[in-house]
This record gives structure tokens, C-alpha cells and sequence, in this order.
């Protein structure tokens, strides 16, 4: 039952194993911590199960009591008993985990902070893959078969990934794989008896058997294969859960940090550092309106303490007849029909950019849905890389007239229960009492809110934010009044929504610089996040209170001046006001402020600061690195030959004795010979032989005398060459003399007779003997390898003996010993 149990405890390690790519999901390493714990239980329950000799489903009910066990203890609920025994309500808590997994889902992007109800998914997907493979290995002795229940671990990643596949953590779990493989190799071989090669021959020392090469080397390619496949394959690029309702890019709130080009992460944060990544063509969009406002792909409605988030869509085909808007037209509304034509270039995600109230789409296919409440084109199906599509789209303009005679909308409005919704801060419950007080419309408390975000009130643009004390985001965001696009969007509308107006944060491209014939190229600097507040009567306003000299592209509005250049929001002489009441001098093209930085857009890079590090140490680094690894064998062999030539060189005589001078006055000298040095250099001469044969591939046989050795090599290898084989018995015949003769072989070149046998086996040796020889030496490797074996087997003889003393120990001897005291 030992190397059972052995068995099951590597399943259950290289089932840890198998999870490492999960890393590439979360920020942090708790996921394994946990996961360590539950398969170390689930371990010990199949362990006790088979020492009480339990059947197989007993095994499986064992384990499953101990996957409830290891749930129990790492996620509690609060009802267990004794801190790790279930209740109904732990069963509950479970419930309620996974129903939050669900939705949290759809609201993380990777990387994903530690949210209890993502972790209990993942612990419990991993204690079921753990008690799938034990099964297999243990209970079926299908150990292959295990790889199923591994892979689809790695296809959570997969499926999940916004960028590339790391192929690191993959390596390390078909590593678990292969170790599963050969521990089950290795016990079917000792319960066969002895190795088996094959071809009925001896294997020689420097030569691996065939069964065990061909297995190596399918080994290797399978690896090869698993981590290139996925890496090839366009679709195992990019991830699923970037889809509609997909929430920050990495859960912290901290946009661009976590993506790839092309991939953006809908969440508008108050906190973290905008990083601005290469430029990188996105949109290409031709539009017939001289002026046309923010290109759109994304809304976030649902706001939590951290930010706001994206909800699940819900819609009907887009290539159908779209609601018109014209219907909610009235006195200061002014709206006109245009047409627009898009091109998506390198923008991957489920959703696709368009002017806000669209009538009529073309060229899309029955998988786009529009959403008319979010007023967003997506797909559960498709995503927008490389689509060309063309719409009809109204734009609507208000006068400030208008917006004030809005009415109010009623306690019971849908719009109105869901779209104030916010968590109670006292600041800023404060603040918008303040901002508020005597306005007597909703406009005019929305416009106070708005100019609120000015230079006057000590607002600034930057790339970088400062952090706070108080431990709320917002709360932080309005003392040290530093932040970008996101966090401006995401503040004004949270005020909003605590003034008891409806508010969101919309997503999506300013206008750009590049305009040719009403054709815009828009790129990831041009990405951006403003506030859209919703008005009885009229819909969905949209208001930029981010700074417009800092956003390029930006434009503003007659309803929606710049507060920071409050005497150009009205038209006047000679002023370039674009019609509909859109200032188009705003932004980079407009005044320019000293104060204030370039807006890069929403990062779609997981890049660095706005300055990227250059990459080129790093890979010269590595490069060096590689080529100390590659170098370490050949150093090492190079080394021992230079340490065994220094034995060579050691004086194996010494002085006994000096005898009187003779009248003519010499002195005599006896001289010995000391034959502990001759032994050891003659060991040293034919251990690195030996090692010279291995290197240059002359088969060894350990268990012949080193006479027959050199005669073997001489008739083999050396004919040819008379003082090759002269030099060859020589070391043969000295190290014969220092295993068996009292006196060893003294005064002997052994040193020339090493260089001129390596020699001669050289230049008989083709080009890649001789390159591996001196690049690789099979003699370190061999080495190597058999200092592994041996690790590995004092390791597990330790194990073992272990284990044995757990088996033997019994508490009744225990107590057996204090009752005879």
C-alpha cells in the first residue's frame, strides 16, 4: 500500500502543478494557498481511505468529504462547527458564493484581486480536478489519462486571457504531468523487477535505453507541441471574459494595467495611474456631420464603492429597425439625421463603436444586438476586430433653455431607482449639499456639479494620481483633486447621482487630430471616458467635465462649456463654434495650458509609466544569462580536468633522510617515494580518461579492470595510432598498479599520455562529437544526472521511512507505556 499512497500524494502535487497557469487569472498568490490546503486534505482523506482498505467508491466519498471539509475551513460562513464542520447555512454560504461568481465574472478582468467568490470557484474547481485525477491514477491506474482533468485547468486561462498565453506556468504543469507519468512508470517497473531495454543488450553508462529515449523525446515534442499550439492558434489569443458585462481589466479600479492593444478595459475608476502605451491605429471612422461628438462603444451603470461597473446588455438585432429619436424631440432639442461609416482596425472586444442613438445599421450580421437603455452595438458571439459597417445615427443637440424646463422624473421611474444608486459617503453627501443648495432644476444642479471640476477649484489634469488617507477612492479623488479622464467621468457622476439625478459613465474616442474629407484615424490616445445624465423628456445628455485642454480631440458643448475657458463656450464674432452648439476649439487644437498634461486615452496597454523603460537590458540580460547556462557544463568539465592536471603535477617524492657529508663534502640525499601521492594521481589520470571516453561516446564498462579497458580502447579506436595506444596502456597499466600492486607506478608521464589519447579520439570523432564535447559534456550531464537520482532517491527513502513511522505508530503503545509507569 506504500507506493500507492506514494502514488496519490504526487497526484495530488502535480495537480498544484497543473494549476500554475491560473496565475496568469489573479494578482496574488492566495488562490494556491488555498488550493494547497483543500488538495492537501482531499490527499489525507484518500491516504486514510486506502490505509482502512476502503473500496474505490468509498476512496471517492472519502475524498469528497474531504473537499467539504477544506471548503469548510478555508471559506467560512459563520454557522460551521468547530470551525471546519458544516451546517445548512455553510451550504448556504456556498450557494450564495457561487451565485456571486456569476456575476463577478462578468465584472473582473484579469487580473483579478482576491474576491472570495472567484477564489471559491477556483479552490473548488481545483479540489475536483484533485479527486478526478487521484481516481484515475490511484483507484483506475490510468495515469494518461489524468491529463484531461489538467488540460482543462489550463483552458481556464485560455479562455479567460486578454493577452498571449504565458507559456511559463503551462511548462511548469506538464512538468506535474510528467512527473505523475514516470512515478507510475517507476512503480510498474520495480514490481516487474529489474530495467528492460529491449534489444537484448547491455546499456552503456553515457547512453540512455531506447524505451526510455523514445519516451524522453515524445516527451519533449508533446511539450513543445502544447506550449506552441495554443500560442499559433489566433483564437487562443484573446479571451472570453473580455465580453459584454466584463469589468475592470484587472480588478483594483487602476485602468491599464492588465490588456493588450486592441483590448480596453470598461471600468471607470477613481483610483490608479493611466499609462500611455505606443500609439496604435483603432477606428478608422468617415462621418457626413462637420462636428460630430465622441465616438461610443461602452457604458458603466452600476456603481460600487471602488467605481463604476458594466452591466449585462440585453438587446435585439442590430440589422432591424432601432428605435427613432426623433419622437422625444421638442422646443430647444435639435436633431439631425448622418451617416457613418466605420473601419475597426485593431480593436478587439465584443462591442462595436458607434455615434450615440443609431437608426439603422448595414453590413451586420444577426449576432450584434443593440441595447436601446445603454445605447451600445455587442455581441455574445462576434467580436469587432476587423468589421467594416456603415449607420444611420441622429445627433441630438439641447439648448440650456431646455434641459432646464426638463421635468423631474418620479420616485417610481425604472430610470430613476436604478440610475441614482450609490454607496453613502459622507464628504461627498456633503459637498453635493453644497454644490446644490437654491438650484431649483436638475440642469442647474448638474451645471453646478459640473463647473465644480475647474482650475478655480483646484482641479488638475495628470497622468499620475496622489493617494489618500480616508480609504475611500472618491473621497480621495476630491481632497487631492489630481486624476484623468476615468476618474473626472466617474466623480461627476457619482455627485450626480447623490444630487438624485440619473447618471452613468460612457466609454469611448474623441474626435482625434487626423480629419480628411470627415474621415478621423482614430488611435488608443484618442480613447476616453465622460458622464452622460439622463433628463425627463429629452434622454441621455452627455457632460465632459475632464479638463479639454488635456484630452486630445476633446470638444465641448453650449450646455457644456469649458469651465476652464468659460468666454468661449458662446458663438460670437469671428468665433469658430462648429454648429449644434459645439465648441470645436476645444482641446489640443484649441488654447493651449501650460499647467496641464496630454490626455493619453484610456490605456489598452498593460505598459509601464507614459515613458516606457527600453526593453533592450532586459534582453540582453537574458541572453547573457542563457549562454552562463549553456556555458555552466562545459566550465565545470574544463575546471575538473584543470583540478586532476594540477594532482599530476604534484612531487611524489620526498626526503627520508640526509646522510653526513663525505670528506670531500657532498651530502647525501635519500629520496622516497610517496605512494599515497602516486595512487591518487594515477586515480585522477584514469578518472578523467574516463570521463574523455564518455565525452567523445567509447562505450565504459565499470565492471572491467582497467588493463582490459585500455586494451579494449586500443583495438577499438586506436590501432592506428602507435603512441595513442602506448599511452593508453600506460594510464591502464598505472591505474592497475594503484588498485592492487604494493608499489604504484612512479615517474610516468601520465599527464602528455591524457592529452594524446584525447587527442587521437578526437580527431576520429565527427563534427558533433567534438562540438558536444566541448560544449556539452555528456560526462557532466552524466553526472548531474546521477546526483539527481540520488537526491531523489535518499528523498524518497526518507519519505518512506517516514511514512513507515506514522504507519507504525500507535497511541495505544502510548499509552500503554504511561499505564506501566
Amino acid at each position: 500500500m506504500t507506493p500507492t499512497r506514494n502514488l496519490g500524494f504526487v497526484a495530488a502535487l502535480a495537480t498544484l502543478l497543473a494549476a500554475a497557469p491560473l496565475s496568469a487569472i489573479f494578482q496574488r498568490w492566495t488562490w494556491l494557498i488555498e488550493a494547497a490546503i483543500v488538495v492537501a486534505v482531499v490527499a489525507g482523506a484518500a491516504a486514510l481511505s486506502r490505509l482502512a482498505r476502503a473500496p474505490l467508491w468509498g476512496q471517492v466519498l472519502a475524498m469528497l468529504a474531504g473537499l467539504l471539509l477544506g471548503l469548510t475551513w478555508v471559506f467560512p460562513g459563520g454557522t460551521e462547527l468547530l470551525a471546519f464542520l458544516p451546517t445548512p447555512g455553510t451550504f448556504a454560504h456556498f450557494g450564495e458564493l457561487l451565485g456571486a461568481s456569476v456575476q463577478d465574472m462578468r465584472t473582473y478582468g484579469v487580473e483579478v484581486p482576491d474576491v472570495d467568490s472567484l477564489l471559491f470557484l477556483t479552490v473548488l474547481g481545483v479540489g475536483g480536478v484533485a479527486i478526478v485525477v487521484d481516481v484515475l491514477t490511484v483507484g483506475l491506474r490510468r495515469p494518461a489519462l489524468a491529463g484531461l482533468p489538467m488540460l482543462a485547468i489550463y483552458s481556464v486561462p485560455v479562455a479567460v486571457y486578454v493577452d498571449s498565453v504565458p507559456a511559463t506556468p503551462f511548462v511548469v504543469g506538464a512538468c506535474g504531468y510528467l512527473w505523475l507519468l514516470v512515478t507510475d512508470n517507476v512503480d510498474r517497473v520495480r514490481r516487474f523487477g529489474r530495467r528492460f531495454t529491449g534489444e537484448g543488450r547491455d546499456v552503456d553508462v553515457w547512453e540512455a535505453s531506447p524505451l526510455a529515449a523514445a519516451g524522453r523525446r515524445l516527451a519533449v515534442v508533446g511539450v513543445a507541441l502544447a506550449v506552441a499550439l495554443p500560442l499559433a492558434v489566433p483564437g487562443m489569443t484573446g479571451g472570453l471574459m473580455d465580453a459584454v458585462g466584463s469589468g475592470p481589466g484587472n480588478g483594483t479600479g487602476r485602468p491599464g494595467q492588465g490588456g493588450s492593444p486592441g483590448r480596453i478595459d470598461l471600468f471607470a475608476a477613481l483610483s490608479g495611474q493611466l499609462n500611455q502605451s505606443e500609439v496604435a491605429d483603432l477606428v478608422k471612422v468617415t462621418t457626413t456631420e462637420p462636428a460630430p461628438f465622441y465616438l461610443r462603444f461602452g457604458v458603466a451603470d452600476e456603481l460600487r464603492p471602488d467605481g463604476f461597473r458594466v452591466r449585462v446588455p440585453s438587446g435585439r438585432p442590430a440589422n432591424r429597425n432601432l428605435p427613432d429619436p426623433t419622437e422625444r424631440a421638442g422646443r430647444g432639442v435639435e436633431q439631425q439625421r448622418y451617416r457613418a461609416t466605420v473601419e475597426v482596425k485593431n480593436l478587439d472586444m465584443p462591442l462595436l463603436p458607434v455615434y450615440a442613438e443609431p437608426v439603422k445599421t448595414a453590413d451586420l450580421s444577426g449576432s450584434w444586438l443593440y441595447d436601446p437603455n445603454l445605447q451600445i452595438l455587442f455581441s455574445n458571439r462576434d467580436n469587432s476586430r476587423g468589421k467594416r459597417y456603415s449607420f444611420d445615427y441622429v445627433r441630438s443637440t439641447f439648448s440650456s433653455a431646455a434641459l432646464r424646463a426638463a421635468p423631474s422624473l418620479s420616485a417610481d421611474d425604472p430610470v430613476l431607482r436604478q440610475q441614482t444608486v450609490a454607496p453613502v459617503v459622507r464628504e461627498v453627501d456633503k459637498l453635493v449639499d453644497q454644490l446644490v443648495k437654491g438650484k431649483q432644476n436638475d440642469y442647474d444642479k448638474v451645471r453646478a456639479i459640473y463647473d465644480y471640476f475647474s482650475v478655480e477649484n483646484g482641479f488638475t489634469y495628470s497622468l499620475s494620481t496622489k493617494g489618500g488617507t480616508s480609504g475611500d477612492d472618491i473621497t480621495d479623488f476630491l481632497a487631492t483633486k489630481v486624476g484623468f479622464c476615468q476618474q473626472y467621468a466617474a466623480a461627476m457622476a457619482w455627485l450626480v447621482r447623490r444630487a438624485g439625478i440619473p447618471a452613468r459613465v460612457a466609454f469611448g474616442f474623441t474626435n482625434g487630430s487626423n480629419s480628411s474629407g470627415g474621415t478621423y484615424v482614430l488611435t488608443n490616445r484618442n480613447l476616453h471616458a465622460w458622464t452622460e445624465v439622463f433628463f425627463g423628456g429629452i434622454g441621455w445628455v452627455p457632460f465632459d467635465a475632464t479638463p479639454a485642454a488635456s484630452v486630445q480631440g476633446s470638444i465641448r458643448s453650449a450646455w457644456a462649456p469649458d469651465t476652464d475657458s468659460p468666454e468661449e463656450a458662446a458663438p460670437s464674432a469671428g468665433s469658430t463654434a462648429a454648429p449644434g452648439g459645439v465648441d470645436a476649439s476645444a482641446g489640443p487644437d484649441g488654447p493651449d495650458r501650460a499647467d496641464k498634461e496630454t490626455d493619453a486615452g484610456l490605456a489598452v496597454d498593460g505598459g509601464g509609466p507614459a515613458r516606457q523603460a527600453p526593453v533592450w537590458p532586459w534582453w540582453t540580460a537574458g541572453a547573457l544569462a542563457l549562454l552562463a547556462l549553456l556555458a555552466a557544463p562545459a566550465l565545470l568539465r574544463r575546471a575538473l580536468r584543470r583540478r586532476r592536471r594540477a594532482w599530476a603535477h604534484r612531487p611524489a617524492a620526498t626526503v627520508l633522510d640526509a646522510a653526513p657529508g663525505t670528506p670531500g663534502g657532498t651530502r647525501e640525499v635519500l629520496v622516497g617515494v610517496d605512494a599515497d601521492a602516486a595512487r591518487a594521481d594515477a586515480h585522477a589520470a584514469w578518472d578523467e580518461l574516463l570521463d574523455t571516453l564518455v565525452d567523445f561516446r567509447v562505450p565504459v564498462d565499470r565492471t572491467e579492470t582497467p588493463r582490459a579497458t585500455a586494451d579494449r580502447l586500443v583495438r577499438d579506436r586506436l590501432t592506428e595510432d602507435a603512441s595513442a595506444a602506448g599511452a593508453a596502456r600506460l594510464l591502464g597499466r598505472a591505474e592497475e598498479r594503484a588498485r592492487y600492486a604494493r608499489d604504484p607506478l612512479t615517474g610516468e608521464p601520465l599527464h602528455p599520455a591524457l592529452r594524446t589519447v584525447r587527442g587521437a579520439l578526437a580527431a576520429r570523432a565527427d563534427r558533433r562529437t567534438r562540438l558536444l564535447a566541448a560544449m556539452l559534456p555528456p560526462s557532466v550531464l552524466l553526472r548531474w544526472r546521477r546526483a539527481i537520482s540520488d537526491a531523489s532517491t535518499r528523498l524518497v527513502a526518507a519519505g518512506g521511512q517516514v511514512r513507515q513511522r506514522m504507519v507504525r505508530w500507535s497511541p495505544r503503545r502510548l499509552l500503554a507505556g504511561r499505564l506501566a509507569r
